[in-house]
């Protein structure tokens, strides 16, 4: 009896794992597959380099043209229904390269930032890359009634004559807005309480170009820009900032660029990772810190947990210069910088915009 049941019970063992066995080889894998992100044109400017955007609360979009050459017909515009608008009017835009220098004339803006009802306009006071002309300045405009509301001129402690001041972070949680400095490396902040521009790491590893060229299939770039993206991590209060001819990411607690001795300051930078070669970067209200890689056509982003993704590659992206976001999707302004010559009369520069990162 007992041998019966052991029978038994070996029968069924056997059955039991021969139909495991083929369950498993009869099972499917499922293949999740994931749509490529695309980037949808918003408009296009023939012959015009534009290199700034920003989007309202309500999303109204503007945009910038350093005056890199003659012939840029606006240095600020808003873009409605595909047509762009001088901003706030002709006048302010009518300064031409020889011209005399006037107060109330934009010289050569190199990015705009809309926060709340209010357009920040940063204009280098420099044109063709020579020295500043005059101070660097911050126009603000109120975009409903395209009012000048402040003028924030740099003090000559903030500033180089060889200075290029670069990009904005405003900082409301602390009262400050930073500034890169590309053509003389630096960080500079303004406190919008005393008004007082501050200069920090002037000069400093962190800030200065690693190298004098980037490559583009095979063909070489030679220009060495030093800081010039920079992004604000509220959650985190750290301002993050990036060489453009370079491959460190840095940061620096916002609590640290207070400080009065530059030592301790210098001591609070943070070096976060290896990147690509970038320009203009931004924080989604995720943590994700977008910027691209020039040298690759692509748009990356960073995780807080530190990891780095693509999120678009391809001939849709040519130099992406500088980034907004408004309701789920990144703006971007391809400005070519690498394939323009002295003649860009045919040349076209684009605003487009593509979902944010999940």
């Amino acid at each position: 009896m007992k041998n019966f049941s052991y029978i038994i019970i070996l029968s069924i063992l056997f059955i039991s794992c021969k139909e495991k066995t083929e369950n498993k080889v009869e099972t499917t894998p499922v293949t999740v597959q994931t749509e490529t992100p695309k980037a949808t044109q918003i408009t296009a400017f023939k012959g015009q380099q534009v290199t700034g955007v920003s989007v309202s609360n309500e999303g109204r979009i503007f945009v910038n043209f350093p005056r890199w050459r003659k012939g840029v017909k606006n240095s600020v515009a808003e873009i409605t229904n595909n047509t762009n608008t001088a901003f706030p009017n002709e006048a302010w835009n009518s300064w031409e390269i020889g011209n005399k220098i006037e107060a109330n004339k934009f010289v050569g803006v190199q990015s705009v930032v809309v926060y709340n009802q209010l357009i920040y306009v940063l204009d280098t006071r420099s044109a063709l890359f020579q020295e500043v002309v005059d101070a660097p300045r911050i126009f603000v405009f109120n975009i409903n009634t395209k009012e000048l509301e402040h003028t924030y001129i740099l003090n000559e402690e903030a500033y180089h004559p060889n200075s290029y001041i670069n990009d904005l972070r405003l900082d409301k949680k602390n009262n400050k807005i930073y500034f890169t400095d590309s053509g003389n490396s630096g960080l500079v902040i303004l406190d919008l309480k005393t008004e007082k521009f501050t200069r920090v790491l002037d000069n400093h590893s962190s800030t200065a170009a690693e190298v004098d060229f980037l490559t583009f299939e095979n063909k070489t770039w030679t220009n060495s820009v030093n800081s010039d993206g920079i992004a604000l991590d509220t959650k985190n209060n750290k301002l993050y900032y990036h060489a453009l001819s370079g491959y460190s990411l840095f940061s620096i607690p916002t609590t640290a660029l207070t400080l009065e001795d530059e030592k301790e300051i210098e001591n609070a930078v943070i070096f976060e990772a290896k990147t690509s070669a970038p320009d203009g970067m931004i924080f989604d209200d995720n943590g994700n810190l977008y910027y691209a890689d020039l040298e690759h056509n692509k748009i990356m982003y960073r995780k807080p947990d530190g990891s780095i993704h693509t999120l678009i590659e391809g001939d849709a992206i040519k130099w992406a210069d500088t980034f907004s976001i408004y309701n789920g999707y990144l703006y971007f302004t391809n400005s070519r910088i690498n394939e323009v010559t002295a003649d860009i009369s045919n040349m076209e520069f684009t605003v487009n915009k593509i979902a944010l990162a999940n």
